[in-house]
Order: C-alpha cells, then sequence, then structure tokens
C-alpha cells in the first residue's frame, strides 16, 4: 500500500511541478496585464518540439535547449508586438479572445512543421528508474523538480532584485502610475511575455522525455495550468506553485485509486470547487472597495 501511494504521489508532484511552471507564466502576464494568455501551452510545446527536432539534427542537448528556449522567447516578444499591443485599447475579453487565435496559429503551423505524430525524447541522465520504498521514481522527475525549484527561485530574485522585475511589478500594480514615473509600460508587457514563455519552453523541454511531445501537447497542459493558476489564485506567484502540485496530486490520486478516465474530470472539478468556497482562489488577493 505504502509503494502504490509514493508511486502516485511521485507522479502527482512530477506533473503538478509542470503544471506549476505553466501556471506561472500565466500570472506572470495577468499581473503584468490582466490578459489571461490561452497561448501558454504552444510556448510548452514550442520547447519540446524544437529540441527534439534539433537533437534529431545533430545538434548536442544543452545547445538545442538553449536553441528552443530562445525561439519559444522570441515568439512571446512576436505575440506580444504583433498580436496585443496593437489592440492595447481594446477590453480584456477581446484580448483574451486574441491569445486563443494565437494559440490556434501557432499550433497549425507546428503542424505543418513537425507532423501529427508523437516525438519521443531521451531522458537527461540516465534511463534507470530509481526505487524509493518499493515505488518507482523516473529519473527525469529528479531534473523536472530540480529545474522546476530553481526556476521558482529565479523569478523571485528577478522581480526583489532586478530593475526590469520591479518595473513588472510597478506595471501590475498601477499602470498609470508606472507611466508616469518613466516606465516604458509597453516595453514591461513585452518582457512580461518573452519570460513567460521562457517558462513555457523550459517546463515543455523538461517535461518531454516522461509524456513524450506533439504538436497538440499544449492544448491540455495549458488549460491544467490555467486551471492550476486560477485554484492558487491568479495574480498570486505562490498559489500558481501551490495549485500547480495540488493539481497534479490529486489528478494522479484519482487515476490511481478510481480510474485514469476521470483524470480530467477531477482536474476541471477541482477549480469549480475551490472557486465556489473562494471566489479569488487559495492565494488571491481581496479587494477592498470604497463606498
Amino acid at each position: 500500500m505504502l509503494a502504490e501511494f509514493l508511486q502516485y504521489l511521485f507522479t502527482g508532484i512530477t506533473i503538478g511541478a509542470t503544471y506549476a511552471l505553466i501556471a506561472l507564466g500565466f500570472t506572470l502576464i495577468y499581473n503584468a496585464s490582466h490578459v489571461i494568455n490561452f497561448a501558454q501551452g504552444e510556448f510548452l510545446m514550442i520547447g519540446g518540439m524544437a529540441t527534439v527536432s534539433l537533437t534529431a539534427m545533430g545538434v548536442p542537448m544543452v545547445l538545442a535547449v538553449v536553441l528552443a528556449v530562445i525561439l519559444a522567447g522570441v515568439l512571446g516578444i512576436a505575440l506580444q508586438r504583433l498580436a496585443i499591443a496593437p489592440a492595447k485599447q481594446a477590453d480584456v475579453v477581446t484580448l483574451i479572445i486574441i491569445t486563443i487565435g494565437a494559440s490556434i496559429f501557432i499550433r497549425g503551423i507546428a503542424q505543418v512543421v513537425w507532423g501529427k505524430q508523437y516525438h519521443v525524447m531521451q531522458n537527461f541522465s540516465t534511463n534507470e528508474p530509481i526505487e524509493v520504498f518499493g515505488a518507482v521514481l523516473n529519473s527525469q522527475s529528479l531534473w523536472v523538480l530540480g529545474i522546476g525549484a530553481i526556476m521558482v527561485v529565479g523569478l523571485v530574485l528577478f522581480f526583489t532584485k532586478t530593475l526590469i522585475g520591479k518595473a513588472i511589478l510597478a506595471t501590475s500594480m498601477n499602470k498609470e502610475a508606472a507611466r508616469l514615473v518613466g516606465i516604458r509600460t509597453q516595453m514591461v508587457l513585452m518582457l512580461a511575455f518573452m519570460v513567460s514563455a521562457l517558462l513555457g519552453s523550459v517546463a515543455g523541454i523538461v517535461v518531454a522525455p516522461i509524456t513524450f511531445t506533439s504538436y497538440d501537447i499544449g492544448i491540455i497542459l495549458g488549460l491544467k495550468g490555467f486551471v492550476a493558476a486560477a485554484i492558487g489564485g491568479l495574480g498570486s506567484g505562490v498559489g500558481a506553485v501551490v495549485g500547480g502540485l495540488a493539481l497534479g496530486i490529486v489528478e494522479a490520486m484519482a487515476a490511481g485509486y478510481i480510474s485514469s478516465d476521470y483524470k480530467d474530470a477531477v482536474a476541471f472539478s477541482m477549480i469549480l470547487l475551490v472557486l465556489f468556497f473562494m471566489p479569488r482562489g487559495l492565494f488571491g488577493a481581496k479587494v477592498v472597495e470604497r463606498v
């Protein structure tokens, strides 16, 4: 029983860490622009697919990862400059629809370039599983958790120690005030989209050896990342991490003890349950209105 429980727990934490990275991307853009970027999952797909393609062409793994992340970052900038910035006077709903359209466009291009089949990527290190109290842990899971933790710590330092990070925070709090003190808010939004794309691509690269990758993998993983962000509270970095891990663990437990057929249903039931009792999520900021 313990081995079975640990097996599901390890699986849940691994996929939960991936959801957390995707949720952080949603949170970052939501904080900077109050837009929910439904193209976030496509950055994850680009990271995994580009890495697989480059390694198949003989490019060393490390260089392939760097180039894939750069490609995703460029696409993030392009999305903001070519799709979001021209419609900056539009309402939030219109901007969200634009990101959905961008997602469909990127997915279509990926299908033409890479085809519909699934692609396999080798583990970063050994293929030998690690046994812990009878449960088997994929060595790639340690990479997912380690890189996920590094990215979270890096984001914290980025927002608290760098001028660019503080500019993004200032823009999220009050865009007009930030503009008045000399912050170039459109540049800040572009950087937010770029960092968000980098996060998504890293998540796609580290999880690809476990889940495989394809042109449409960003749809469901992107939605799960959004669910994680909403559960934790849109706009909360801590909430994104907690929401991602919680979603991954509950999903894995449901798949193991009930049926894998209900895995996705459990995920979307969680968001309904949490938001019914806590409309702003677990860590969402309370809004106080003056009357």
